[in-house]
Order: C-alpha cells, then structure tokens, then sequence
C-alpha cells in the first residue's frame, strides 16, 4: 500500500543535525528536478525580499519564512514527519506510533511537495516554504512543472498495490494515477454527515485518524474494495463509488459527524 500525503503549510524548525543531503531521499530520480526548484527558490529569496513574498504569496507576518528560506542548503534537517505539523499530522500522531507501525510508515507513507516533489516521512529535510501553488519565474508552476518528473518514478514507487491518494487537489495536480495504476487508487473525501459538506478540519483530521488507524492496524488492503472493507471493519462509514470506465480511480466518501 502506497499512501499520498499533502504536507503542511505550517513546519517545525529545522533540526541542529546534519543539512540536508538531497541524494539520500526517496524517490532518487527526482534528485536533477528538485536541485533545480532548490536552486531557484534559494536564489529568489536571497536576492530580492519583496518579490520572494509576493512569488510565495507570504503576508507581512511571515517575512522570515523567506529568511530560512535562503539557509535551506546549511539548516539541519529533520525526518518530514517531524518537520509536518498541523491537523492532519496531529491525528496521525508518528511519533506515538508502536515500532511496527513506524515501520510500515517509512515504507509506505509519501509526502508531496511543492520543494521536493514528494519525500518520505523518515527522509531528513529542512523546514521550508514552499506550495505547490507557488509559481517561480524560471520554473513556471510547480503543479505543471512536477507532473513530468513525477510521471516518471510514481508507477514504479506504487508498485503493484492499493495507492490511497489524501492529497488536496493542488497537490493532486502534481501527479494523477493513470492506466492500471489508477484503477487500484483510491481517493478520499470526508464529509460532515450532517450537512455532507467537506470541511476542513474534519476533512484532515479524519484523514490522519484513517491512516493511523491503518498503520496500527497492519492492514494492507490490496485494492480500493478491500480497502472498503477494512476501513468499515475500523468503524468508519464509508460510501463508494465505483469507476465507470477503465482507468479511473474509485472515489470513497468517509461521514463524520464530528472530530475528537
């Protein structure tokens, strides 16, 4: 099981270990496109402060993101699971995980990146600013600019398993799951059931309760239908709905009436 993480907006401080080493992260075949958004994103901030703001589209308040941006190549660096905060990563909850579920989240767990493109959640990074949104004058939008590398290493990083995609769409943008691949993908939506509205909070907390759920579970469901039945078999309420054609993911529906 491969499961798609979007990151965080907001990121823990970079460690006072060693800085980051762009060979040793997954995913190797993204190493020549990520030098590249490094490389121009380093030299955006560290040569014009306001146009780097505008570009990240940074409030006034966030004036030092900018600052640790020019210092990503000497920061020391984190595993991505301790550098992505928030709601999401809060109900995940890595750091409490039993060592085998730990395990099975090195294995399986991809955060996507609008820096990095994706990393795993033990790959060491510094903390950064970044969005996928983000539209650098060199590269053009990191959505657009993703898709070919990504395209590249994702059927072989999915292998021949269920892909779990939590991703919000401009992270989707990066890379959609196509042919064979997309037909054992499952994307995720979670509504308030009262109102079946998306909402935000319920939407990431819920979605780090399911893969923590999961990952403690030791559960590797081997497509969208068995994913189905494991996630009902956890107490979650789940309607589906199944491709209509070849090549297309399913698309699964959790309800939630609130979050604790």
């Amino acid at each position: 099981m491969l499961v798609l993480l979007p990151p965080s907006e907001g990121k823990a401080a970079s460690g006072r270990g060693a800085p980051l080493k762009l060979e040793r992260l997954s995913l190797p075949g993204l190493a020549e496109a990520r030098a590249a958004v490094l490389d121009e994103l380093v030299e955006l901030c560290g040569a014009d402060e306001e146009k780097a703001r505008e570009v990240l589209g940074l409030s006034e308040g966030l004036r030092g993101e900018i600052t640790k941006n020019t210092e990503l190549r000497t920061a020391g660096a984190r595993p991505a699971g301790e550098i992505y905060t928030g709601v999401l990563y809060d109900a995940l909850d890595l750091a409490s995980l039993d060592a085998a579920a730990k395990k099975r989240a090195a294995k399986s767990l991809l955060v996507f990146s609008g820096l990095w493109g994706a990393v795993g959640v033990t790959d060491r990074i510094p903390s950064y600013r970044c969005s996928m949104g983000v539209k650098l004058p060199g590269l053009g939008a990191l959505g657009a600019y993703w898709r070919g590398p990504m395209a590249e290493v994702m059927p072989e990083a999915a292998e021949d398993g269920l892909v779990l995609d939590l991703r919000s769409s401009a992270y989707a943008s990066a890379w959609k799951p196509k042919g064979e691949v997309a037909e054992r993908t499952a994307t995720v939506r979670v509504l308030h059931a009262p109102t079946r509205k998306v909402v935000s909070h319920f939407n990431k907390a819920t979605k780090g309760r399911i893969v923590r759920s999961l990952l403690m579970a030791g559960s590797a469901p081997a497509g969208p239908a068995e994913l189905v039945d494991v996630l009902r078999d956890l107490g979650y309420v789940v309607e589906v709905e199944e491709p209509a054609k070849a090549g297309r993911p399913w698309n699964l529906d959790v309800l939630v009436d609130e979050v604790h």
